[in-house]
């Protein structure tokens, strides 16, 4: 069984600190490595890792580049063989090849992965790991759930999109179970997380316009610093992170923002602007800023602050919610019950991008033909996969299984005694 629990691992940097020395002494640590021979008994059974066949002499290694150098200075060029995309490659292969081919937004570590199945992934040399990272949790249910991967290779032989021109008979029953899971009354449905979020912020402000009457173009949304809600302009612009903004400037109007877990913060702001104000968004346990779990009682204050001056409570729940935390969602634990919900990440199981923006049909109705749309959103394919995960999620005790595991880990981890491990317990 996957496991899922509330302690979620980070490594803290500051704003500026790119490569914290903790990330560098495990980016040596995990140099990929010749697996040694043999089989890992893994749920029952043998996998992997056979014993290498005895390989010829290795010949001297000359690099495309090089022969083709010398190849055209000799004039006896020769047309080389085409690149087989499906042969097996080595973790060094696979990194340099990305290295050379990909956009270098991300800086991995040096890890490849091959395959995977529940808690485990192997990389090229059959070399079993842990996944204590479960992909910020879009992977809650474990790698290759047999359950999800079933529905998917269903739906997967039968219809894979329409399009919204025309109903599907596989969305309605998603969107059904969606409602009947978080009793809300109705879904948005979208792909990836941050298209949930920019789903949300112009719902929020034509809610704003519409229903609340703020004057044209003066909508405001309050977000909490140290949030992360993604990375398109929306997201970015709602962030103090400087990192998030640098080189993408200018930001979007219409943005105003209140430290984290500082209760007094928001009422001051709103005190002073909510009557502009249609949203404040904020994540239940901001993951980005540090696994920052916020006072107990904050979240429950800033809801009944919203339903005072009738602003839009908007919880971001893509990582803390579908049972990462031990519940359902994480607002549940102090009883708040969010105008709009975020759900993300777990919701396609891990195997597809699904996203949803959850909310009552008094404020999703300012949606109309033609205001918002996404060609995937509410693909079937999506469907098939989203119902066999909160099944899965529901059914299988996974989420009860994660409070306790995260109740063990905290216990132990505060048992801990010793000057060289310092642990934040939250």
């Amino acid at each position: 069984m996957p496991l899922m629990c509330v302690c979620m691992c980070s490594i803290q940097t500051t704003p500026h600190q790119t490569k914290p020395k903790m990330f560098r002494l495990a980016q040596r640590l995990l140099r990929p490595t010749a697996a040694v021979a043999g089989r890992v008994q893994h749920g029952g059974r043998n996998v992997g890792m056979r014993a290498p066949n005895p390989q010829p002499k290795p010949q001297p290694q000359v690099s495309t580049a090089t022969a083709t150098a010398t190849a055209t200075a000799t004039g006896t060029a020769t047309a080389t063989a085409p690149f087989d995309y499906r042969q097996k490659l080595s973790s060094a292969q696979v990194i340099e090849m990305e290295e050379k081919y990909a956009a270098h937004n991300y800086h991995p570590l040096p890890v490849v992965w091959e395959r995977a199945s529940g808690v485990h992934v192997w990389d090229p040399e059959g070399k079993r790991y842990y996944d204590f990272l479960s992909a910020y949790s879009a992977t809650n249910q474990g790698h290759c759930h047999p359950r999800i991967v079933q529905a998917m290779t269903e739906q997967l032989g039968k219809m894979t999109l329409s399009s919204r021109a025309f109903y599907n008979d596989a969305f309605p029953r998603f969107a059904k179970m969606v409602s009947d899971t978080f009793h809300y009354e109705s879904m948005l449905p979208a792909n990836t997380g941050v298209e949930a979020v920019e789903g949300a912020l112009k719902m929020a402000r034509k809610w704003g316009y519409e229903k609340k009457r703020i004057p044209a173009g003066q909508a405001l949304i309050i977000s909490a610093c140290g949030c992360f809600h993604g990375r398109t302009f929306g997201a970015i612009s709602m962030s103090c992170d400087p990192d998030a903004q640098s080189g993408f400037e200018p930001m979007l109007p219409g943005n105003m923002k209140v430290a984290f877990d500082d209760i007094g913060a928001l009422e001051s702001t709103l005190k002073q602007h909510g009557r502009n104000v249609a949203a404040f968004i904020v994540e239940p346990i901001q993951g980005e800023a540090g696994v920052y779990v916020p006072t107990q009682g904050y979240l429950k204050a800033a809801a009944e602050l919203c339903k005072q001056h009738n602003v839009l409570f908007i919880a971001d729940e893509i990582q803390t919610g579908l049972g990462r935390t031990g519940r359902l969602l994480a607002s549940d634990y102090e009883g708040v019950r969010p105008d709009v919900v975020l759900l993300g990440k777990a919701l396609g199981g891990g195997v597809y991008p699904i996203s949803a923006v959850l909310a009552d049909k008094h404020i999703m109705e300012v949606f109309t033909a033609g205001t918002h749309g996404s060609t995937f959103g509410g693909n079937p394919l999506a469907a098939a996969v989203g119902m066999a995960s909160l099944e899965v999620l529901t059914k299988e005790g996974l989420i009860d299984n994660a409070y306790m595991l995260g109740e063990h880990l905290r216990t132990q981890l505060r048992a801990i005694n010793s000057p060289f491990v310092k642990v934040r317990i939250t």
